[in-house]
């Protein structure tokens, strides 16, 4: 009986230590992985959603963010191109598509620099880099180039010529990334990691040359007779601007702040993923959306003539009867006037006729032609209006004005 309970509490003794081992093994795991991810998450995304190191999950936020209002804006620029009429703005709507493009390449390129680094990520982080640069920077010296022939001639270059120049300047980031690639990794057989921070900023002299460029040309953009696209000018140097002094902080920070502060290779992808996130979003804000508003605004209406203005050439003078139609009741109204006033005279001559015959025969001489002028009060009897008081009273035959009294003297 004794064995019996011996062995029952010897089985309850054991029982609970695989449990406490299960418990163990899980606490450890837990306190392996970091705070905010999950247990089968890779090492390498571990600064996505790290909570120790709340600035991947915010410069995550916000190239996200950046993401979808680029996407957002691509999609309106689609929607709305059948219905753009000016020939002005839409010729730089394929310039639009690639410049956006190149911003959502920045947004998506942040990422690159969030999560920790391989061979892949740094060969993408080493090629991309400049090349998204030259593609938004080329981008931007089009415009410039399309907004100063707008402001001084009123006529842009066609869409091919704008969409051509940027791919040709972008072509030449694309080579010098190459070439730095292959000579760096294939020939000399360095991993891809392993540069310094100078060679990654020597190798994007050609982006800082565009750049200055871009901020040049958009001086020019200021100057000339078109007023209505110094707007445009005004939003491309605003934003080259703001992209000079990103580009001046960054290479500060990444070149010497960083090992003044003894934060070197920590602060490094930071200083980068924040970059590129500033970027895209100056890009965003100061240039795709105010072009994409100003190219789907409604055309401008044509003002109308200025009649009073001495530069128009001058109408055709013709004779008043040519041009307008007189109403029939005026027509009629004119015709028993005349009728009337042919009776009249021809009454008045008898009357002279008659008057100065007698006056003749007993003074003895003979009839004067002065009775075939007529007289003043027969030619005032019936009130006639002049063809100008028929146009001003809406062409309806006005009456006699209450001074009228019908026997005017010459």
């Amino acid at each position: 009986m004794f064995l019996v309970l011996e062995r029952k509490m010897r089985t309850h003794q054991v029982f609970p230590l695989p449990l406490l081992l299960v418990i163990a093994s899980v606490a450890s795991e837990n306190a392996s992985t970091s705070r905010g991810c999950g247990l089968d998450l890779l090492p390498q995304y571990v600064s996505l959603c790290d909570l120790d190191a709340i600035w991947g999950i915010v410069v995550e936020a916000v190239a996200g963010a950046g993401a979808l209002i680029t996407l957002l804006l691509m999609l309106i620029l689609l929607v709305r191109l059948p219905f753009i009429k000016d020939k002005e703005r839409k010729r730089p709507v394929c310039l639009h598509f690639l410049f956006l493009l190149g911003t959502l390449g920045l947004f998506g390129l942040t990422f690159a620099f969030i999560i920790q680094m391989d061979e892949t990520i740094c060969s993408i982080r080493r090629f991309l880099w400049g090349v998204l640069f030259a593609l938004c920077f080329s981008c931007l010296l089009s415009q410039a180039w399309r907004v100063r022939r707008l402001v001084r001639q009123g006529t842009s270059p066609a869409s091919w010529q704008l969409v051509s120049l940027a791919l040709c300047l972008m072509l030449v980031q694309v080579i010098i990334a190459t070439e730095w690639l292959v000579l760096t990794v294939l020939r000399d057989t360095k991993p891809a990691c392993a540069y310094e921070p100078m060679d990654f900023v020597m190798a994007l002299i050609y982006d800082m040359v565009l750049l200055t460029i871009t901020l040049a040309q958009s001086l020019f953009t200021l100057c000339g007779k078109f007023k209505r696209w110094k707007v445009n000018g005004v939003f491309i140097l605003v934003t080259t601007f703001l992209s000079a002094l990103i580009w001046v902080v960054w290479m500060t920070m990444y070149l010497f702040g960083n090992s003044l502060i003894k934060q070197g290779d920590a602060w490094s992808d930071p200083t980068l993923a924040i970059t590129l996130a500033a970027s895209g979003w100056v890009f965003v804000i100061f240039h795709a959306i105010p072009e994409i508003h100003y190219t789907l605004l409604p055309p401008l209406q044509e003002n109308p003539p200025n009649y009073f203005d001495t530069s128009q050439p001058r109408m055709r003078e013709t004779a008043f009867d040519e041009e307008m139609h007189l109403p029939r009741a005026y027509m009629e109204n004119k015709a028993f006037s005349m009728d009337e006033h042919n009776a009249a005279l021809r009454s008045a001559v008898g009357f002279s006729n008659g008057s100065l015959e007698q006056r003749s025969s007993s003074l003895g001489k003979k009839p004067s032609s002065l009775g075939n002028r007529p007289s003043a009060p027969f030619r005032s009897n019936v009130y006639q209006p002049t063809e100008m008081a028929v146009v001003l009273n809406g062409g309806t035959i006005p009456t006699a004005p209450p001074s009228h009294t019908g026997r005017h003297h010459w």
